[in-house]
């Protein structure tokens, strides 16, 4: 390293030479005396001149080289300490240095690497042949894209461990284009993404039980009218042929609703076929009609459209239909009035079913049909989010209009069935 006491010993020797060659120079020309004084004096006055300049320029390069040596200290201090994988390579992949975590992480603490290929080193240290021979291939991969790259590399290290890396490497080239050194980064982010693991698996989980409990939700409405039914035949002591109806086409209901758990496993295609929507609409109204008096709801219905017919699946669409009339009854708990309305539009049927209930505020009524989204205390919120799949299956839309303390507007538009398979 070139110091203050190197500079100060150059500059002596050069004060040596300076007075022998001006000596010299002297007696060659053999001056006389006055001439020589000035010639002295000018000598003299040179030299120191000379000689400053020559001390302040030694002076200042060792404060330069030292600052230098200095700031290559802090920097290697600052790589080593790094809980990363550091490690810099030449343009033909031999290494040139790497840090402390790095050399732990490769056994390489007794091992002399510099100048040494990842295929080098993978035989020197047998254990990571394999990882030593997919870094050098990634290598090659950066220098071919000519641009930084970024992937996660995952191995086994010597105490068992299986270790997961986020590698950055970026490749340095010059100014003509040719290669001149590799930086590589590595981050350990093994409990990163363990962490990802386990909260994928809590996620998937929790989906579940909330599935779980929502198609649960949705077979309890049928199950509660095959209860009723029956115990209205049991207190009746006689069998009713409508009520029997009623209750082999809930069973039928809830035989397709456990088949839905199916689409989640494989999408099903469900079997369509022309019916009469008056039907489907006249079904659930005598349904739901026992419920509406208990609750002290008066149901009124404007059919203009009898005939209507839509191509879909009737029972798929009783459930869309109970699921609505359901929520307007629960939302007149003191009683009140549901309208429901049927007319042709164009080439549509519109259904509209309106109640006298609460409403709902215009905040909670943007959510309303995403999954898991309800009003209710005990509700999962997937009747709607259902109801909605099934409408836009069968082409149609599903509008809710709501205002606070006024009541609920549904609004279910289905395309008529024209004489062809829709779907």
């Amino acid at each position: 390293m070139f110091t203050k006491q190197k500079a100060v010993v150059i500059y002596l020797i050069f004060s040596i030479v300076w007075i022998i060659v001006t000596d010299l120079f002297m007696q060659l020309l053999r001056f006389d005396h006055s001439m020589q004084m000035i010639v002295n004096i000018g000598k003299g006055g040179l030299f120191v001149v000379l000689s400053a300049v020559f001390l302040h320029q030694m002076i200042k390069k060792a404060e330069q080289l030292k600052k230098t040596v200095e700031e290559e200290q802090q920097l290697s201090t600052l790589i080593n300490s790094m809980p990363d994988f550091v490690c810099f390579k030449d343009s033909k992949g031999r290494w040139l240095r790497v840090n402390d975590f790095g050399r732990k992480l490769y056994n390489l603490e007794n091992v002399d690497y510099i100048g040494k290929t990842d295929l080098d080193l993978g035989e020197m240290v047998p254990f990571f042949k394999e990882t030593f021979r997919y870094c050098a291939q990634t290598d090659e991969e950066t220098w071919k894209k000519g641009m930084m790259t970024r992937t996660e590399e995952s191995f086994m290290t010597t105490n068992g461990e299986f270790k997961t890396f986020d590698v950055i490497k970026v490749p340095l080239f010059h100014e003509n284009g040719e290669r001149k050194g590799l930086l590589t980064i590595g981050r350990d982010i093994t409990q990163q993404k363990l962490a990802e693991t386990l909260l994928l698996k809590k996620e998937k989980l929790s989906v579940v039980g909330e599935l779980a409990a929502g198609i649960a939700h949705e077979i309890r409405n049928p199950l509660t009218s095959i209860k009723g039914f029956m115990q209205m035949m049991k207190e009746a002591k006689k069998t009713n042929e409508w009520y029997i109806e009623i209750v082999l086409n809930e069973l039928e209901r809830i035989d397709q609703i456990v088949s839905e758990l199916l689409v989640l496993a494989k999408p099903q295609s469900h079997c369509y076929k022309p019916f009469l929507l008056s039907d489907a609409t006249g079904y659930v109204i005598h349904l739901i009609s026992h419920e509406a008096v208990l609750n002290n709801v008066d149901i009124s219905i404007e059919n203009t459209a009898p005939h209507a017919q839509i191509h879909g699946d009737k029972n798929q669409m009783i459930q869309v239909l109970i699921n609505i009339v359901k929520n307007a009854i629960e939302a007149m708990s003191q009683g009140g009035r549901l309208r429901l309305h049927i007319q042709e539009e164009g080439e549509n049927v519109h259904v509209t079913i309106a109640d006298t209930g609460v409403g709902i505020a215009k905040d909670r009524l943007k959510k309303i049909g995403e999954p898991f989204f309800t009003l209710k205390e005990k509700g999962m919120g997937l009747g709607l989010t259902i109801s909605m799949k099934i409408v836009q299956e069968h082409k149609g839309t599903l509008r809710i209009e709501s205002e606070l303390g006024k009541g609920t507007t549904v609004h279910l538009l289905l395309p008529l069935y024209q004489g062809e398979k829709r779907g």
